[in-house]
């Protein structure tokens, strides 16, 4: 796809605004007044849309817009992806094709953006939106024939939860096809399940008709399952945020000054280091645990945190974590962490 006119580099700046304005109808009429001027409908979504709420992403890390800021933004792009289909309004020609999100997994628009590509080029396409339970998908599939499920995850610490749907997919004999940053940037973690990834909308477009391709068979579960580190963990996760909590409060007399809000979110973060680490023993990658505490410590960085808290909890969990060998060793505890400075992307 290009832009031969420049009206989708014009329009970016538009579109832009009317997120950060929260005006839901200026933002559709910069999408519509594109394809009434013959741009094509895939390229508003992949080329205009897509970027602009990555751009939304980038200024809440960085703590210049708020989550309330960012919601508002997401919501609005829903809008627009939901015009922008109903002016293109594609009569499906091909079979049917599911799309979700996995078991948690909330960040749904990267997968509408798909669901509605595949709907361009002539499927017949089922969004079932956010977080689906396995179960639940797979009595979808069992009653409704399809040609293929589309999974999306932009989350790594959800790839438990979406081995387990791979797996439930494979048992209704579906053909799978999965995609996002969960996967890791390069697929990588994908490749250790077993499954065809997609990098992006096009490729996913040009992969899921190809049966042969979908179908093939993994290569089996990755050696640590057998293992049970990863259960240990899920099992200790609540007292292992428990105690490193405690040990915060111990360290840090702020800490115990924290206001409600305060509380809830260290909580939260405490929490997100149990699941990456959980599950980066479950793929048996350091990798993932090693890109989480950089995202973690930027955001952190970007609010004000410093990176000493960050670096006690590692040491705590190592400490706690004795009969945990490849998580001890992910953890890393003696390495020296260092927040970044704010990057400036306004």
């Amino acid at each position: 796809m290009t832009d031969p006119t420049g009206a989708l580099a014009a329009a970016y700046p538009e579109l832009i605004q009317c997120l950060a304005d929260a005006d839901e109808y200026a933002a559709t009429d910069v999408a519509l007044g594109l394809l009434a001027a013959g741009v094509p409908a895939e390229s508003v979504l992949l080329e205009l849309i897509a970027p602009a709420q990555a751009q939304v992403g980038r200024w809440w890390q960085a703590n210049e817009w708020s989550v309330a800021q960012e919601h508002a933004a997401t919501h609005i792009s829903e809008r627009v992806v939901a015009a922008v289909s109903s002016y293109a309004s594609p009569r499906p020609n091909r079979g049917r094709v599911v799309v979700a999100c996995m078991d948690g997994e909330w960040h749904a628009l990267p997968a509408r953006l798909v669901a509605e590509v595949l709907r361009l080029r002539g499927w017949n396409v089922t969004f079932l939106g956010a977080s689906v339970p396995a179960a639940h998908l797979v009595s979808y599939l069992h009653r409704n024939d399809a040609q293929a499920v589309a999974l999306g995850c932009a989350v790594p610490m959800r790839l438990p939860q979406a081995h387990a749907m791979i797996e439930a997919c494979r048992r209704a004999d579906v053909p799978i096809l999965v995609g996002g940053r969960g996967f890791g940037a390069d697929g990588r973690w994908a490749e250790r399940l077993g499954v065809t990834w997609a990098p992006d909308a096009v490729t996913a477009a040009e992969l899921v008709g190809n049966e042969e391709l979908l179908d093939r068979p993994p290569s089996g579960p990755p050696p640590q399952l057998a293992d049970d580190e990863y259960a240990g963990l899920v099992r200790r996760r609540g007292e292992l945020i428990d105690s490193a909590l405690g040990a915060l409060r111990q360290a840090s007399p702020a800490v115990r000054d924290y206001t409600p809000d305060q509380l809830d979110r260290t909580i939260e973060d405490l929490g997100y280091i149990v699941d990456f680490l959980a599950a980066a023993v479950y793929v048996d990658d350091p990798t993932l645990f090693e890109e989480f505490l950089d995202w973690l410590l930027e955001v952190l960085g970007s609010r004000g945190v410093p990176a000493a808290p960050v670096q006690a909890t590692l040491a705590h969990f190592a400490g706690e974590l004795r009969d945990f060998p490849r998580a001890r060793r992910f953890l890393g505890a003696d390495r020296d962490l260092r927040v970044p400075a704010p990057a400036v992307t306004g």
